[in-house]
């Protein structure tokens, strides 16, 4: 069974910077992708960026490219997101996901659909 646990989230200013952990306990295996979502309040949910276990490989939404980074940790089993130049169109409750079919090869950062496992969500405000 896969947990995930979100932390890093709280207030900062237009034009600063975040780091988002995901903690995972259980096994995801090298045929999966693990990926951020976020949703604003009013809005759907939507995906920011997603990786592929079995490669690195990266997907990003245009809107936070150049400015997120999406990182995985085998050691220490954690996903990261790394937020710079934060907008307040960021403010978010952002949530970590797994999949177990490697979605994120055919869908990118959409197909939220085709994961199984979510965290708690962690929020981001920016003002």
């Amino acid at each position: 069974h896969v947990q995930l646990v979100e932390s890093g989230g709280g207030s900062v200013q237009a034009g600063g910077s975040l780091t988002l952990s995901c903690a995972v306990s259980g096994y995801i295996d090298n045929h999966a992708c693990m990926a951020w979502f976020r949703q604003a309040p009013g809005k759907e949910r939507e995906g920011v960026a997603a990786i592929y276990t079995g490669g690195g490989t990266r997907y990003y939404a245009d809107s936070v490219k150049g400015r997120f980074t999406i990182s995985l940790d085998n050691a220490k089993n954690t996903l990261y997101l790394q937020m710079n130049s934060l907008k307040p169109e960021d403010t978010a409750m952002y949530y970590c996901a797994a999949d177990r079919g490697g979605s994120c090869l055919m869908w990118g950062v959409r197909g939220q659909h085709e994961y199984k496992y979510w965290g708690q969500g962690t929020q981001v405000t920016v003002s």
